[in-house]
């Protein structure tokens, strides 16, 4: 083995200066920076200081300029309405230069805000990049989000300019967006100058007095719009991190440090050239659509894939294998999540044998932690190496990862692997000294953070050192909890308050969810501590069954808890397993254990706008209570 790797993080720890330079040679820059790094105003951090670019030139424009016009750019797909799009790098650029005058018909300049409300249809993806073009900061919200939530991000983003289109699908269902943003705008103090809505065919929606727009008139009428040069710490976007109530948390990325990072982690931690062919099973409205559904593939050169579908249910468990099949997938990334929902369904993965799979190489799995059952399901019925990753809202790209593209590791189930090189992590005790090799504490990253990740907060600069810098000074606290083994490999057990107190022993929830996953009938489970008097805390699960799984439930029940009992020992206090038919979820698939701990410790608790599915927190609730819990 060479340690190709090992000499690639080392400098980048040692000479961040010089490695990052290095890597931004292969940018395009209007003016090359003075400095590559700029730390005169700690803990502000700025990368590539004085340089000038422009993100969407380097996504789209730079591609077609050098020969790649007539690529495939971006492939949608869309089971849901039965369609698949092809757009080269030209018909692309073109698309977004065409918006870009769109937006500047309607005022739109460099440093204004554009919200972006729609759902997973390739103009969302060609607004995006259209406010990049002009230099304008897009932020965009998950299609379908509750008004009230709409209006916060609204009043804290100011946007100039609102994009929506008449509707979503999720699933079989049409969810109407313009009465969503109708009341959005009515509640928000702030209010856009315009809103710009795309008709699609299952929805047309009425449009109101001045203020409304169709997308294909302003089309018709717009002229193509050149790229303007921005500064490298200049915002790109805004993204308000999922599950926000009260005062909105818009984590700010920068234009430089954003494209230098994320095109460099292409290539080191996906193995993905120009010209292949990449998927991530996203939203544009979370942090890992944003990076790899749109941005990093472009800046690439490669093919990205726009899936408008469910991992089941568009039509069948097969769907996956499917998309991967008919577009030549190299390198495919999705939450664990997905993957339990297949396994759920087709425990025996006989929809794969349907398809031809031999292009793809690589299965990534990140959004929540990737417990050994699922990764061992997926590399046995795959035959692709199966690689859990760790990032964040926060971060925009991988913290840890088995960085295929520089040097493949063997993988230990259960760890992301190693620290992506520019990240200096540590493991850290309350008092924020270092923890030894194997001892469980926070994970935080020793500043400067590397290129990529996130700035400030918009407009709370304060909130920004509060939340992530204030605890461990020096550092930035990702709030995980985890620990770095003799090897270097990372294990992230979960966040900081998924790590529980049984009479004085700090155990994992996550380790727990670990033994209850390798039951032969269970698909995916769930633990949380709730309070108790004699111990402080108790785990309880919450398991979900396998398709097909004809059995008495109490059963499985008993055999979970004598699971844990038996590999974790007494210690562990397990003594509650319950089988539901769902666990509550957000839309982009992590389970909400803390929702789920305050309903079985009887306290207020509020539906986060992000739930996949409200109703499913009355069955929890009632297994509680018949488990003598919540009351």
């Amino acid at each position: 083995m060479t340690h190709h790797y090992q000499e690639t993080y080392d400098r980048s720890l040692r000479d961040p200066e010089g490695f990052w330079g290095e890597v931004a040679e292969d940018c395009h820059w209007y003016k090359k920076w003075d400095q590559v790094l700029d730390d005169s105003n700690k803990p502000f951090y700025c990368w590539f200081k004085g340089g000038e670019l422009n993100t969407c030139y380097n996504a789209l424009d730079l591609h077609v300029e050098s020969g790649r016009a007539e690529q495939t750019a971006l492939i949608h797909d869309s089971p849901v309405t039965d369609s698949i799009t092809y757009y080269t790098y030209r018909e692309l650029r073109d698309k977004v230069a065409r918006f870009a005058g769109v937006l500047a018909d309607q005022g739109v300049e460099k440093g204004d805000r554009v919200i972006i409300y729609m759902p997973m249809i390739p103009e969302a993806a060609i607004a995006m990049l259209a406010c990049a073009r002009l230099g304008a900061v897009h932020s965009v919200v998950f299609g379908g989000f509750a008004a009230n939530e709409l209006a916060t991000r609204i009043n804290d983003a100011k946007p100039r300019v609102i994009v929506s289109a008449s509707c979503g699908i999720e699933g079989s269902r049409v969810i109407e967006y313009k009465p969503l943003l109708d009341k959005a705008v009515e509640l928000a103090k702030s209010k856009p100058e315009k809103c710009i809505v795309y008709q699609r065919p299952m929805v047309n929606a009425p449009l109101s007095g001045d203020r409304d727009l169709d997308w294909d008139e302003c089309m018709q009428k717009a002229r193509d719009r050149d790229c303007v040069r921005v500064k490298s710490e200049d915002p790109l976007y805004i993204l308000y991190t999922s599950g926000t109530t009260g005062q909105p948390k818009g984590v700010v990325r920068d234009n430089g440090g954003h494209m230098v990072a994320l095109k460099w982690s292409m290539k080191a931690v996906y193995n993905i050239d120009p010209g292949d062919v990449f998927w991530t099973a996203s939203d544009i409205g979370w942090v890992v659509g944003h990076s790899y559904i749109i941005y990093a593939p472009l800046f690439k050169g490669s093919t990205t894939v726009m899936y408008e579908g469910k991992p089941v249910g568009t039509p069948n468990a097969g769907a996956f294998w499917r998309v991967i099949s008919q577009h030549g997938v190299k390198t495919f990334f999705t939450a664990p999540t997905a993957f339990r929902a297949i396994k759920q369904q087709d425990p025996q993965c006989m929809y794969v044998k349907q398809y031809d799979i031999s292009n793809f190489e690589y299965l990534f799995l990140a959004g929540e932690r990737t417990d050994p059952d699922t990764l061992g399901w997926a590399e046995q019925h795959l035959q692709v190496p199966v690689i859990d990753h760790w990032w964040q809202t926060e971060t925009a790209w991988a913290i840890a990862a088995n960085c295929v593209g520089i040097e493949q590791f063997p993988v230990k189930p259960g760890s992301p692997t190693k620290p992506v090189p520019g990240w200096n992590l540590h493991t850290l005790d309350t008092q924020g000294e270092p923890l030894p090799p194997g001892e469980i504490g926070t994970l935080a990253v020793k500043l400067p953070l590397p290129p990529g990740s996130l700035m400030t907060l918009w407009g709370n600069d304060q909130g920004f050192v509060d939340k992530y810098l204030s605890t461990f000074p020096g550092y930035y606290n990702t709030a995980d909890a985890g620990y770095i083994d003799e090897d270097g490999y990372v294990f992230v057990m979960g966040r900081t308050d998924d790590i529980i107190n049984v009479a004085g022993h700090r155990l994992s929830t996550g380790a727990i969810e670990e033994v209850l996953a390798e039951h032969p009938d269970v698909a995916e489970c769930a633990v949380v501590g709730v309070e108790d008097e004699l111990k402080g805390q108790v785990p309880i699960g919450f398991v979900v069954v396998s398709a097909g799984v004809d059995r008495d439930y109490s059963e499985i029940e008993q055999e979970c808890v004598k699971l844990v009992r038996d590999q974790i020992g007494p210690v562990a206090a397990f003594k509650s397993a319950t089988v539901v038919q769902r666990l509550p979820k957000t839309r982009s698939g992590k389970v909400l254990r803390g929702t789920m701990q305050k309903i079985a410790d009887n306290r207020e608790y509020s539906i986060p706008a992000t739930i996949d599915d409200p109703e499913i927190l009355n069955e929890i609730q009632k297994n509680l209570i018949d488990k003598g819990f919540a009351q």
